[in-house]
């Protein structure tokens, strides 16, 4: 079960603005008022955060542990959009559309995130010019991540989704090419849009054919030239 906190891993907002660059062009009152406005709460693996279609009152940043951000489709189908790290700010779509979510959140293992109301959110964006841009600049760079995943999914062949999917963990997600795999087999075929039978049966040739090493869990990329070569030709 979640565990509600006031007492909280990131001390307060004024800590964030050194880790996060939306929140650096805040103010020193606004921070404050920002920090006034959150909660914090601790979240066991496989524990949902946020879930698709309920009412969006709160903006979320991971502060330690990753999660899983996926789109619940037909016939309960998921496709998992990114892995969130601490220091993200998610939620932005629900910001001026519908306040609702239109994605699901789960956390990959144990996971605190501070939730920050929306109403606080929108007002220093109403007031600070810069961080209205930094809040642009942030929701583009996610729309341009959603179009290459798009290519990627309808485009590429199996073997280039999950080249690309293994490309994606080992730069963005872990940032080395050595790894424990939060993910299991059916999160990585979720991620890369195929069966869970299609992901393990690609992972082992991966593996038999020395481009990865794969324990359980650990994951060790040992030609990472041939998957880019295999991402490339999809």
């Amino acid at each position: 079960m979640a565990k509600f906190s006031k007492s909280d891993n990131c001390k307060n907002c004024l800590d964030c603005n050194m880790r996060i660059p939306m929140l650096s062009t805040l103010s020193r009152p606004e921070l404050i008022e920002l920090n006034e406005n959150r909660f914090e709460v601790k979240f066991k693996a496989g524990e949902t955060i946020f879930k698709q279609g309920t009412s969006a009152t709160h903006l979320l940043i991971l502060t330690t542990g990753l999660a899983k951000l996926y789109v619940e489709g037909v016939q309960d189908k998921q496709l998992i959009i990114r892995i969130i790290k601490p220091w993200e700010i998610i939620g932005q779509a629900s910001l001026y559309f519908d306040n609702r979510h239109h994605y699901s959140i789960a956390a990959l293992d144990n996971t605190t995130a501070c939730f920050i109301e929306i109403s606080a959110f929108k007002k220093a964006i109403q007031t600070n010019p810069l961080f209205a841009e930094e809040f642009i600049k942030n929701c583009t760079q996610k729309g341009i991540f959603s179009f290459e995943k798009m290519v990627s999914l309808s485009q590429k062949q199996m073997h280039g989704r999950i080249a690309d999917g293994l490309i994606y963990l080992s730069g963005k997600v872990y940032e080395n090419l050595n790894f424990d795999l939060h993910l299991s087999r059916q999160d990585v075929a979720d991620l890369t849009g195929m069966s869970k039978d299609s992901a393990i049966r690609i992972l082992k040739e991966f593996h038999n054919e020395g481009i990865i090493e794969l324990d359980g869990r650990k994951l060790k990329i040992l030609n990472y030239g041939q998957l880019e070569r295999i991402s490339e030709t999809g």
